[in-house]
């Protein structure tokens, strides 16, 4: 067994994972919204709303985990914006049995597949170990302080042992008479600062709170416990969302008597049919070096490109004490897609048949002439 209290022994532990956490948060945000842009305008309504939801909620993940990480005294200058607080795509991700990277490209079932696996879940008991020996496999998510080759296999045992340690570590600073939940207020999301019906914003000052934050997380993605279908609000969690555009078929949930609702792999609600070439063609992980010097198609990209850095820099100043800017900036995130349509819609010169996709990765300063 992997002793989680070697995992997490300190604060500068808890908030590298929870920086990791963020990290894992905003991974999804590029390929989830990619494969919405490529959506074709009035088709595939289905597949719309579902993953638009979904990107919403991912945003209450990251302010959740932020939320946490400010409580115990993280610093969030240089956090969102740090160069490799975007990913490099394809990258993976925690996994299971069988390992996946994540891509970043248009709506189809290979897409909706690794959307799956993002969500994946794995239940263990209270003092199982959460992490298992993955020899060769490299990703950006080490068990730090940890075997090498220990990776978690779900982003939800993940949260698992970043609450199992923080619990220890608040049991340890309580004993000496500390407080590790000595962060400044101020900078705490509340309710009013986010949009209704994406879920609880918990404002974290204690361990209770903490718990309840990153609790929301594991079950809006995975489901509130094996077996089920819903998560603790007896909504839908994004596994079987995904999976109704796999099936092509809606769950149904009985929120009165949740035990009513749909078993796991078994939707009976309406169904739907998916046209899978409504979808523009656009070019899986692109770069901006995909681009020629001098097109339409690159100026739209770097317009892009420096708009989404914008977005990530306004979410750091929310998280760091602005909590008045971060409805903005959330509304900002939709109008990129207009900026996104002007690359989707448009195909690559040299590349036939081939569109251009966005660039979520960090503008590089231009080279110093000397």
């Amino acid at each position: 067994m992997t002793d989680r209290l070697k995992l997490i022994e300190t604060v500068e532990d808890l908030r590298y994972y929870l920086i990791q956490g963020m990290k894992i948060e905003h991974a999804t945000f590029p390929p989830y919204l990619t494969a919405l842009y490529s959506l074709k305008p009035g088709s595939n309504l289905e597949a719309f709303h579902i993953i638009r939801a979904i990107a919403v909620e991912e945003m209450l993940h990251l302010t959740l985990a932020a939320n946490v990480f400010n409580a115990v005294g993280g610093d969030m200058n240089g956090v969102l914006t740090a160069d490799d607080f975007v990913p490099t795509y394809p990258t993976p991700l925690p996994t299971g049995a069988v390992d996946f990277t994540v891509s970043v490209g248009k709506f189809s079932p290979e897409m909706v597949q690794t959307f799956l696996n993002i969500e994946r879940s794995k239940e263990v008991e209270e003092d199982a170990p959460l992490v298992k020996p993955r020899h060769g496999v490299l990703s950006w998510l080490p068990v730090r302080n940890g075997d090498p080759h220990d990776w978690y296999y779900s982003i939800g045992l993940f949260y698992t042992e970043v609450i199992r340690g923080m619990q220890e570590l608040d049991r340890e600073y309580k004993k000496r008479g500390e407080n590790l939940f000595s962060g400044d207020p101020s900078k705490q999301i509340t309710p009013e600062y986010y949009y209704d019906g994406a879920g609880d914003i918990v404002p974290v000052t204690d361990i209770r709170s903490a718990v309840r934050a990153l609790r929301i997380i594991q079950e809006q993605g995975e489901g509130s416990r094996h077996g089920t279908i819903y998560d603790a609000e007896r909504e839908l969690c994004h596994y079987y969302r995904f999976q109704q555009l796999e099936l092509g078929r809606y769950y149904v949930i009985d929120k009165d008597d949740p035990l009513n609702s749909d078993q796991p792999d078994y939707p009976s609600g309406e169904s739907f049919t998916i046209d899978w070439d409504a979808v523009y063609p656009v070019l899986e992980n692109a770069q901006l070096t995909d681009y020629p010097e001098g097109s339409e198609v690159r100026a739209a990209a770097e317009k892009f490109q420096k708009a989404y850095s914008n977005f990530l820099k306004q979410i750091e100043i929310a998280f760091n004490g602005r909590p008045d800017l971060l409805l903005p900036a959330i509304g900002g995130m939709f109008k990129l897609r207009d900026l996104a349509e002007r690359l989707i819609r448009n195909p690559i010169p040299g590349q036939d048949g081939v569109h251009a996709a966005p660039i979520y990765s960090v503008p590089q300063p231009a080279p110093v002439n000397r």
